[in-house]
């Protein structure tokens, strides 16, 4: 396939992985060399991220075994340079590869810099390997009963903060948070929320920003000093400078700025997909989410598939349809909302919504499975009319 169209996807997340294995079988009887980049070879299931920090063992995947029989080809290696104007991408500073097409899925990492000493004294759920050190730190403490701190009250601070107390009831859980815990969800589903992290025995501390991340203690705002043996920080989060770097139109979080069809407002042959990308909608900014990211993902693959054959564009369409956290491995919360993520009347909460956070918003590999053979859906909703005036 000297001739073929070649499509580079930096990063093999969530994101960059379905859209190459669906883009791979939309583009199956075209001309197309398609190449995954990514600095491991193990794929790495964020959203089980919490579980492995606090002890629990899951099964390791590669990426090489996800794509085999695809047809994708996989590189691994960092990408630590685009050059738009010639088309190419450098890895690990060295080696150069060529692309027609770019797919930015390098994600986002948890920002420790907003905050003095967090980035020295504070661990986070940004890899398989961090996670796993966190959780060596929390079995040295076991023993002497040492205190956690859990600094963020989003999804990732709530859900690493009720699997570490469960998983460890010796260690003191404290979860620190300007605002309310599960502050999106409706009052059912946070008083739910509330009382599983008290079952638990979270102390949770709210209305005081963290001022500093020290060794021994996390210090708040106002002068309140929280003791800490191992600080979690889940508080925010920052993409990747490699965009903003190579000259890519970003925003203020360096995320791609995208059209409505997720494409780079700057540089049209480069898409941007998941946590990587500003993407708008009628209703207002995306946010981070596994929800969010897939959809992005297969929008983008049906869109270069579309380009290749001279077919007319579509805009992205999508609205939120729930958020589900896990309390620990036996319980969970999930909040159906409106598409713009606000809360709707119903909820579910206990064992069937754990049930349901584990089939329905749990590992993306049976979807990567089934879109070797067809598209498969992962739209919950495209937000009905507050998603159908298309975002210039």
């Amino acid at each position: 396939m000297t001739n073929a169209h070649r499509v580079v996807v930096l990063g093999a997340g969530y994101t960059g992985m379905l859209c190459a294995i669906r883009l791979a079988h939309r583009t199956r009887r075209d001309s197309v060399r398609i190449t995954v980049v990514n600095p491991s070879v193990w794929f790495t299931e964020r959203l089980r991220l919490h579980q492995i920090a606090a002890g629990q063992e899951l099964p390791g995947h590669r990426v090489p075994d996800l794509l085999a029989g695809t047809g994708v080809a996989f590189r691994q290696g960092r990408a630590t340079a685009i050059h738009p104007d010639r088309h190419t991408v450098e890895i690990d500073h060295a080696d150069v590869l060529g692309y027609d097409t770019l797919v930015y899925a390098l994600g986002a990492t948890t920002d420790t810099a907003a905050v003095p000493g967090a980035d020295r004294h504070a661990h986070t759920l940004d890899s398989t390997g961090a996670a796993m050190v966190f959780a060596a730190r929390l079995d040295e403490m076991e023993a002497d009963g040492g205190a956690v701190t859990v600094c963020g009250g989003g999804p990732t601070g709530v859900e690493a903060a009720a699997e570490v107390a469960e998983c460890h009831p010796g260690l003191r859980v404290t979860l620190v948070t300007n605002g309310l815990p599960g502050a999106d969800l409706g009052a059912k589903a946070r008083a739910h929320l509330d009382a599983a992290l008290d079952r638990l025995g979270v102390t949770v501390r709210t209305g005081s920003p963290v001022a500093t991340v020290r060794p021994d203690a996390v210090e708040l705002l106002g002068g309140e000093v929280v003791a800490s043996d191992a600080c979690l920080w889940t508080a925010g989060v920052v993409a990747a400078p490699l965009a903003a770097d190579s000259g890519i139109a970003v925003d203020d979080r360096g995320r791609l700025v995208v059209d409505s069809t997720l494409r780079s407002v700057s540089h049209p042959d480069v898409h941007a997909v998941g946590d990587a990308a500003a993407v708008r909608q009628p209703w207002g900014q995306l946010h981070g989410t596994c929800q969010s990211g897939m959809p992005t993902a297969a929008h983008t693959a049906d869109e270069i598939a579309r380009a290749l054959r001279g077919e007319e564009p579509e805009p992205f369409r999508f609205g939120y349809f729930h958020q589900s956290l896990s309390l620990g491995r036996r319980d969970a919360v999930t909040q159906f909302t409106q598409a713009d993520g606000t809360p709707r009347r119903a909820c579910f909460t206990g064992r069937a919504a754990a049930v349901y956070k584990d089939t329905v918003v749990g590992s993306p590999l049976w979807v990567y499975r089934l879109s070797r053979r067809m598209n498969v859906s992962v739209t919950l909703s495209k937000g009905g009319r507050a998603a159908r005036t298309a975002v210039v």
